[in-house]
């Protein structure tokens, strides 16, 4: 109703870096920063809760467990033209049914875990056994092509951008008509020890974790356990923390003898005080911020237009 996300954000009260554009290779993360958000919740006012629209397969599951975990008072499903693969998702649809991570009244077996994660969701277990209690709102369009699979990941990818564009302008001095380039702007100096370092979606030798981080887009977190080091090299964590996201930043640029790291951020700083942790996810900066840089001669860093893709 406001318009697209991009053009009224707002800092959030809870928010966690997940790092990537699909839940799909790491669903129990996923449910896992959905109840540590969710935790805040003071039911002070109404909640809405926008699901994903994967709605097949392990989607459709993750999304029984998220009913279940959650318990709204309210299911709204929209279903789509012609197709009626999706049983509606009534109370006693989602009671007897298995989720991806919990377990329905009738079903004994679900995803297998491993020890630490089977132990962190016994409450599955010993929930409570009644039906879920919420009022089931179904909508089924009766006009052609509503719902159309294929479009929305082009179009979630363009309002992503602009999203961090959007966000990107207030880094922007208010009193300068023109846009300035990123190498125009005032960086942070941020000392090797004062944060600890994770990338999420993949394993990165410690020998090149500066190669990928250098240039990349990054959440400013703020993890509960003191950052310690040992070397005078990056403080790397071996697992991805569930922790609080105070926003977000380009690593523009890595000191390797002053061991500093450059952030760019637009994040205050009585926050930044806060922040300890640097998380690098698989979410990309726009290629129009490194390639609308005025002012460079010569090729610009870490854009390219020749390649190949038999390479």
């Amino acid at each position: 109703l406001p318009g697209p996300p991009f053009t009224h954000q707002q800092m959030p009260r809870k928010m966690v870096y997940y790092g990537q554009t699909s839940c799909e290779q790491d669903t129990e993360r996923y449910l896992d920063v959905m109840k540590y958000v969710f935790s805040c919740y003071k039911k002070e006012v109404p909640l809405i809760i926008n699901t994903m629209g994967w709605v097949k397969g392990e989607g459709l599951l993750l999304l029984i467990d998220i009913i279940r975990l959650l318990s709204p008072s309210h299911v709204v499903q929209m279903d789509v033209c012609d197709w009626k693969a999706m049983a509606p998702l009534t109370p006693e649809h989602i009671h007897l049914r298995a989720g991806l991570h919990t377990k329905g009244k009738q079903q004994p077996k679900c995803k297998q875990l491993d020890v630490d994660a089977a132990e962190s969701w016994k409450c599955s277990e010993g929930e409570d056994a009644s039906v879920p209690q919420y009022k089931l709102l179904y909508v089924h369009p009766e006009f052609p092509r509503a719902g159309v699979a294929g479009e929305a990941r082009v179009h979630s990818g363009i309002l992503r951008d602009m999203s961090i564009l959007g966000y990107l302008g207030h880094l922007q001095y208010p009193d300068i008509g023109a846009v300035l380039p990123l190498h125009s702007l005032v960086p942070y100096q941020v000392p090797f020890s004062a944060v600890a370092l994770r990338v999420i979606h993949t394993d990165v030798a410690p020998t090149n974790i500066m190669y990928a981080v250098n240039a990349s887009w990054v959440g400013l977190c703020c993890i509960p356990d003191e950052v310690r080091c040992q070397t005078d090299g990056p403080v790397l964590l071996t697992q991805t923390p569930v922790c609080d996201c105070l926003g977000f930043g380009i690593v523009r640029g890595v000191d390797m003898e002053k061991k500093l790291y450059h952030i760019l951020t637009p994040v205050p700083p009585e926050n930044l005080r806060l922040v300890n942790c640097l998380l690098l996810g698989n979410i990309a900066i726009p290629n129009c911020v490194l390639v609308g840089q005025q002012g460079i001669e010569g090729e610009i860093p870490y854009v390219t237009s020749d390649y190949n893709y038999s390479i």
